[in-house]
């Protein structure tokens, strides 16, 4: 699943209603994506948000992006429906419990 453009929010969000849940990694998501001034991430967010659907997102290093992507990582490390992770391994397990 790839997320480049808000038109494919909609998809994403059906996938995740589908199979209880959605990991995106870095390279599923437009460089705009990480530049919150787009709008794409919050867009993103706020309808996983709405619908209660788990989303993990896969970012290495989300300051590597720029401060303000660091912070939202930060800021959604405890967040019930959206979380960012470091590696795949982790953001899997936390969807699982998710699921369970």
């Amino acid at each position: 699943m790839k997320v480049h453009s808000v038109k494919d929010i909609s998809d994403a969000v059906t996938k995740g209603m589908e199979e209880g849940g959605l990991i995106l990694c870095e390279e599923d998501l437009s460089p705009i994506f990480f530049d919150l001034r787009s709008g794409l991430a919050g867009e993103l967010l706020q309808k996983f948000v709405n619908y209660r659907v788990p989303l993990a997102l896969v970012v290495k290093d989300p300051f590597a992006y720029n401060q303000r992507f660091g912070e939202l990582a930060r800021e959604l490390q405890k967040h019930s429906t959206v979380r960012v992770f470091p590696a795949l391994e982790t953001a899997s397990a936390w969807l699982e419990s998710r699921r369970s």
